[in-house]
């Protein structure tokens, strides 16, 4: 998907691409590439180029590339803004981390707004920019939030993710398995509640458990740092005022939830929130034609819709002066 977000409005535009994807996930990339040749593109207009991080910094710093999109880490993505601008000044757009807030109301529906903030952040095990990461609930349901979430992560179907009916597989890599439980037990040593999980599932591959805290302070690791993990972080809040500038407290501002029936707490959350996207009563809602993308850490430009399409294309203006033959 990530891949076809850049891939199409570039091509659409006429330029020539190069995609260089991670080296712990290159084989969608490659398959891609045998569906392109056998579609008769013609040669040069996209190559797959694998490879480690020195390819990505060789792509960055080239003098006759004129553009870069990104999706990744805000480290990396810093880099990238350096090699541009010590190289040619090349266009970037990037796509990066998030801490992205999922706040639940007192007059929410409850069981619904368990079930989104839950696939907010299970989905894909947590391996995914947009992850509510942060679930902010209300005092008055917050304990009934916290027991709901608990049984919807127990019942979790863990397991090989090719095999039907299974929902939570493996984290990508053993360094990030070891990253999440590491950053679970160091919030469990500062405060945090461990309600569920936790731990190593099974004894072989990267599986974590589905994983529930609560009682979590907004100083927490696990509420100031991307996990990139299948780790439902859940907050109590008690005003609109509170909440709306705790969330913002963040490095990031990709994406949030808002769960309510009042419409003025609905609007006034979508004005002040400093995110790329606001959902409201759901989560994760994109759309081919609505733009996508970050404030502050989470990146620069947009993806999806006639923004998309701007990001690979430049201005160009032409001033032509009329004269008559006879002057």
């Amino acid at each position: 998907m990530l891949c076809i977000w850049k891939l199409a409005p570039a091509l659409c535009c006429g330029n020539c691409v190069i995609l260089k994807p991670s080296e712990i996930t290159p084989l969608s990339a490659l398959h891609l590439a045998s569906l392109v040749r056998e579609a008769n593109f013609p040669p040069g207009v996209l190559s797959v180029l694998p490879g480690l991080g020195a390819a990505g910094a060789a792509i960055s710093s080239h003098m006759e590339i004129d553009k870069v999109a990104f999706t990744g880490s805000t480290a990396t993505g810093k880099r990238i803004l350096q090699a541009a601008g010590l190289s040619n000044c090349k266009n970037v757009t990037l796509e990066l981390g998030g801490k992205s807030p999922c706040i639940v109301f007192n007059d929410a529906n409850l069981d619904e707004a368990v079930e989104a903030s839950h696939h907010a952040i299970f989905f894909n095990q947590g391996q995914c920019c947009a992850a509510g990461s942060r679930t902010f609930v209300q005092d008055e349901i917050y304990d009934e939030f916290v027991r709901k979430s608990v049984a919807r992560a127990k019942s979790k179907i863990t397991g090989d993710p090719m095999q039907r009916g299974v929902e939570h597989g493996p984290q990508v890599s053993q360094m990030q398995f070891d990253k999440v439980l590491s950053m679970i037990a160091e919030g469990v040593e500062q405060g945090a509640k461990l309600e569920c999980g936790g731990k190593r599932w099974g004894d072989r591959g990267y599986f974590v458990e589905p994983t529930v805290i609560s009682d979590v302070s907004d100083d927490n690791i696990c509420a100031r740092e991307e996990i990139f993990g299948p780790v439902q972080t859940i907050i109590r809040f008690r005003t609109v005022e509170e909440v709306v500038e705790r969330a913002n407290n963040s490095a990031y501002g990709l994406a949030s939830g808002v769960f309510t029936h009042d419409l003025d707490i609905a609007m006034k959350l979508c004005t002040q929130l400093r995110a790329g996207s606001v959902w409201v009563n759901a989560y994760d809602l994109f759309f081919a034609q609505a733009p996508f993308g970050g404030y502050k850490e989470s990146g620069t430009g947009r993806e999806l819709g006639e923004y998309g399409l701007q990001q690979y294309s430049e201005i160009k203006t032409i001033a032509i002066r009329l004269t008559s033959k006879n002057s």
